[in-house]
């Protein structure tokens, strides 16, 4: 599992300006299951993203195509974690530590 941080790197102004394609692409992400929950950091300096995927290498292939990123108006964080304890709702999203 992931936790990916975004930090923007420009003004809000040039971030709401690329908005829409961000939040297409979230969509798109939710639709294949490798997104589960994201919001805006308060205060409003980026976001966080909780993911899955096979490794850190596609989850960082991922993050790339971002149009965020490709608009150069964010820099992600990514932080790859072992979720030996989860919500029930989150079961299926279970490691076990090794």
């Amino acid at each position: 599992m992931f936790v990916l941080e975004l930090s923007y790197t420009a003004p809000l102004e040039a971030v709401d300006a690329v908005l829409p394609d961000h939040v297409a692409w979230l969509d798109e992400l939710y639709e294949r299951g490798v997104f589960l929950a994201s919001g805006r950091k308060e205060p409003r300096d980026g976001g966080v993203i909780v993911a899955v995927a096979g490794d850190r290498a596609r989850m960082e292939e991922i993050a790339a195509g971002d149009p965020f990123v490709r608009a150069g108006v964010c820099e992600y964080r990514v932080t790859e974690f072992v979720a030996t304890k989860t919500a029930p709702a989150l079961e299926a999203y279970r490691e076990s530590a090794s």
